[in-house]
């Protein structure tokens, strides 16, 4: 299908919703287009870190923990946002009326496991990393929770 002809269906079906499903498509529209704007940011500054750290400086040391824990901080970052924006898309395209909290949760994963990847062990106590991988697990598990329910009703549909 052209561009053309998907933007004619799109039309077609925008027109068949409510005020109010009309309102919430656009703001996931505005929502979307501002995150896609920041992952181009956060890739555009990765790229400059790497290239700058890594390639240009000519004394990258591969034994540094903080240079690889903020490039894959950063990575993680934009991980973490195309996610979020992924889930958007979902919604703007209808199939499903609000953002799933599988989503949700997979994005905290996310972010948890980038704080876990930047934190500097030396200078973090014990109770610190003690409560995030508490955090962790009981996200794994609503997680499994989630996905088992989900497998259910879409199996008994």
């Amino acid at each position: 299908m052209s561009i053309r002809e998907e933007l004619k269906v799109a039309k077609a079906e925008f027109k068949l919703l409510s005020v109010y499903q009309r309102f919430e498509h656009a703001v996931i529209l505005i929502l979307t287009a501002l995150i896609a704007v920041v992952v181009v940011a956060a890739v555009w500054n990765l790229i400059l870190k790497i290239l700058s750290d890594v390639i240009l400086s000519g004394n990258f040391n591969p034994l540094d923990y903080s240079a690889f824990q903020a490039v894959f901080g950063m990575i993680f970052s934009v991980i973490i946002a195309l996610e979020f924006k992924k889930s958007l898309l979902v919604v703007a395209e209808r199939k499903d009326s609000v953002v799933q909290i599988q989503a949700v949760v997979v994005i905290a994963l996310l972010a948890i496991c980038r704080k876990v990847i930047i934190l500097d062990l030396t200078e973090t106590d014990a109770w610190h990393i003690l409560s995030l991988a508490a955090a962790i697990l009981a996200l794994g598990v609503v997680y499994w929770l989630i996905r088992d329910r989900y497998q259910a009703d879409k199996a008994s549909d």
